[in-house]
């Protein structure tokens, strides 16, 4: 496969900016009854119902998104990142997958590596490594870039979870031959694990402004779209076939 090894201008320079993004979730409230003291059989069988319900959800077989702020969806509503537009495609092609939004904003492949334990909880089939964006923005050496999705590729594959690897690339401001050392970070692990490589997670949105938030950086909700397609176009076949295979 072919990819882009030079970020555009713009792109450059918005990867300067920082940006930070804070999350929350809640869980929903039990229905209420009537009586302010319920028998002890009707807690113990509420909370035989949640187990019951956890324990069925545990089961569904899961995609794990692993990646930074450009996962996260940072300044977009939850549901229009690419990972939630992943989950529409996979219900309307009828494929029971849930997909897991491991996105941390400002996170790096050594960030990731060291919550990976926590990522890959529950029924993993599939982890979308999507890292290396604010590696190649601090300047991290390309071979250790390499050795941290390595590891990850290595931890993932000795749980039985098949991987897909998403390319970034470097801004040019370190040189030319760092900017081709972090390019082929991507088609040589792929290559080595033999896993589905994304060549580049920002085709078609990286540098063009109409398709980015202010910042220049982050993909507005269209360019969220362009994104679930790049994506998509790697992980259908792959579901599929795990179906095949499993009848999940």
């Amino acid at each position: 496969m072919h990819v882009q090894s030079v970020m555009p201008v713009r792109l450059v320079v918005s990867l300067a900016v920082a940006a930070t993004v804070a999350c929350g979730s809640r869980d929903d409230s039990l229905d209420r009854r009537e009586s302010s003291s319920p028998s002890a059989a009707t807690t113990d069988a509420r909370g035989s119902a949640r187990d019951d319900a956890a324990a069925a959800k545990s089961r569904v077989p899961r995609i794990v998104v692993l990646g930074d702020s450009l996962t996260a969806g940072l300044g977009l509503p939850i549901d229009e990142a690419y990972p939630a537009l992943l989950q529409q495609r996979l219900a309307a092609k009828g494929l029971k997958y849930q997909v897991i939004n491991a996105g941390i904003s400002g996170d790096t492949s050594a960030g990731g590596l060291a919550r990976l334990d926590w990522a890959l909880d529950g029924n993993v089939r599939i982890l979308i490594l999507a890292l290396g964006g604010n590696d190649g923005l601090r300047g991290l050496p390309p071979e250790e870039l390499k050795d941290n999705l390595s590891k990850i590729i290595d931890r993932a594959r000795a749980r039985g979870i098949a991987v897909v690897l998403a390319g970034m690339e470097a801004p040019p401001n370190w040189g030319a031959q760092y900017t081709k050392e972090f390019h082929d970070v991507f088609p040589s692990l792929a290559t080595q694990y033999r896993v589905p490589l994304v060549p580049f997670l920002l085709a078609g949105v990286a540098g063009i402004d109409t398709l980015n938030q202010r910042d220049g950086l982050h993909p507005t909700a269209e360019g969220d779209r362009i994104i679930a397609d790049t994506v998509w176009a790697v992980l259908q076949p792959m579901v599929e076939r795990q179906v095949g295979v499993s009848g999940s």
